[in-house]
C-alpha cells in the first residue's frame, strides 16, 4: 500500500550563505516513495524578489527514499537556488512522504525539520 500525499508545500526555505571554506549550512528535501511505481516529482520554487522557477523534475524510484540537497544543482534541469528565502511546492505522480530539513552551522550545528503542508 502506498502512503503519502501528491502535493507538499514547504514555505520556509532559507538557504544559508557560503562561509569562508564551506556553506554555513544546507537544506535538503527527503522523499519516501512506498509505491511500486516510480514517482515523477515536479518542483516549483518561489522567491521574495524574482519570478518563480517551475517544472523542475526529479524521479524517485519505486520503494526508495532519496535526499536532494538544495545547495547543489537541483533536478534534471540542475537549477541553482540562490541563498536566502524561498518556498518549495512538490507535486508528485504517486503518493509520497516528503520532509524538508535544515542544517544550520551558525548556531553550533543544529539540524531540524521544517513542517510541510500536504493535500
Amino acid at each position: 500500500m502506498a502512503v503519502g500525499k501528491k502535493v507538499w508545500v514547504f514555505a520556509d526555505g532559507d538557504l544559508p550563505p557560503q562561509g569562508d571554506e564551506e556553506p554555513l549550512g544546507h537544506e535538503a528535501l527527503m522523499v519516501l516513495n512506498t509505491s511500486r511505481k516510480d514517482a515523477q516529482l515536479n518542483l516549483s520554487l518561489y522567491f521574495e524578489d524574482k519570478d518563480p522557477v517551475t517544472d523542475v523534475t526529479i524521479t524517485i524510484p519505486a520503494q526508495r527514499v532519496t535526499c536532494t540537497r538544495m545547495d547543489y544543482p537541483v533536478g534534471d534541469q540542475q537549477v541553482h537556488i540562490p541563498e536566502g528565502q524561498y518556498a518549495l511546492v512538490v507535486e508528485s505522480s504517486e503518493p509520497v512522504v516528503a520532509v524538508f530539513g535544515r542544517l544550520d552551522r551558525r548556531q553550533r550545528m543544529a539540524y531540524y525539520p521544517v513542517q510541510g503542508f500536504s493535500q
